[in-house]
């Protein structure tokens, strides 16, 4: 598991007095190579799954439901 952290602000807190952020950390998939070249990675919390281009960790994550996410990685088994 990578160390890297990515911090994010809860959609509940203002922009001023108490705030509150819930760090994740990425997974580089086991599918992506040392080599460079299509790298995925992705960080879990219990209501999302962020998935992000680990060549460029400064663009957008993409973020899913775990219900979302399941189908995704369902329908990929089923057509490999």
């Amino acid at each position: 598991m990578s160390a890297d952290l990515h911090w994010f602000k809860s959609s509940y807190s203002a922009n001023q007095g108490e705030c509150v952020e819930i760090a994740v950390a990425w997974t580089k998939s086991s599918y992506s190579g040392d080599q460079g070249g299509e790298c995925v990675e992705i960080a879990t919390t219990p209501t999302h799954i962020h998935i992000r281009d680990s060549k460029d960790t400064t663009r957008p994550a993409l973020t899913l439901s775990p219900t979302t996410w399941s189908a995704f990685v369902a329908a990929y088994r089923n057509d490999h």
